[in-house]
């Protein structure tokens, strides 16, 4: 097998890397395919590996003592999975996996620790996009407290067309209630207004963005400020 070049990876971190840590990372760099539903990283369980994206939508959610389940941010090939690692904890409580089947290079979580102890740099990189997953997650908090769910949705739906190609998004109401924390019902009604007003299409287990600026107003101020954090710490988005 040859070896990976890092102008060959879709994953914006990893392209993102120098040249020495992407080359202390690239020898153990596994290509994996992710299925839908993909367990990347269980609750309260030991970290084994990390998933690097290249395509798809990883999903973290998190999920309260009597049961409720919010996701709390969603991350692409601009991320990847099991950051505890980088802040010294081996486990999280939050359900990591993939919302939108796609492929990931896959690093062993010991292969990680050894690099990371190797080179300050690459901690030093790699934590700059723990910074832009929690302005993510706190962004998400204010999104729902303060928006309808329509402009909730429409940010959303905002995140998952960043990390995607094309305009087709693989979005259930189910999966959709859980991002917004509403009823199914909610999302339904959020959903046909956004495509009575020629904004997306909607079918079964498929939503379709027609126009994306209109889109963007309706977010209003729920969408941009953690997008702008990713460019301005590690470059654009998509």
């Amino acid at each position: 097998m040859s070896p990976l070049t890092q102008s060959a990876v879709y994953n914006r971190l990893l392209r993102s890397l120098s040249v020495e840590d992407f080359n202390l990372l690239s020898p153990n760099l596994e290509a994996v395919k992710l299925d839908l539903r993909f367990v990347l990283a269980p609750p309260n369980q030991p970290i084994k590996h990390v998933y690097f994206l290249e395509s798809g939508l990883g999903s973290v959610v998190a999920t309260a003592a009597d049961g409720t389940r919010l996701e709390v941010g969603i991350f692409g090939r601009d991320g990847m999975s099991g950051t505890s690692l980088l802040l010294g904890a081996d486990q999280t409580p939050y359900d990591t996996f993939v919302q939108l089947a796609g492929s990931a290079l896959r690093l062993k979580a010991t292969d990680l620790d050894r690099a990371l102890h190797e080179r300050a740099s690459l901690r030093t990189f790699l934590l700059k996009f723990v910074q832009v997953f929690a302005v993510q997650t706190a962004y998400t908090a204010v999104a729902n407290g303060s928006y309808t769910i329509e402009e909730r949705l429409a940010r959303w739906l905002l995140m998952c067309h960043d990390r995607v190609d094309g305009d087709d998004l693989a979005l259930t109401h189910d999966f959709l209630a859980i991002m917004l924390a509403v009823r199914r019902a909610g999302v339904t009604v959020a959903t046909q207004v956004l495509e009575g007003d020629g904004i997306i299409r909607a079918k079964r287990g498929l939503i379709t963005v027609l126009d994306r600026r209109r889109l963007e107003d309706v977010a209003s101020g729920s969408y941009g400020i953690p997008e702008a954090e990713y460019a301005r710490l590690i470059g654009p988005l998509n």
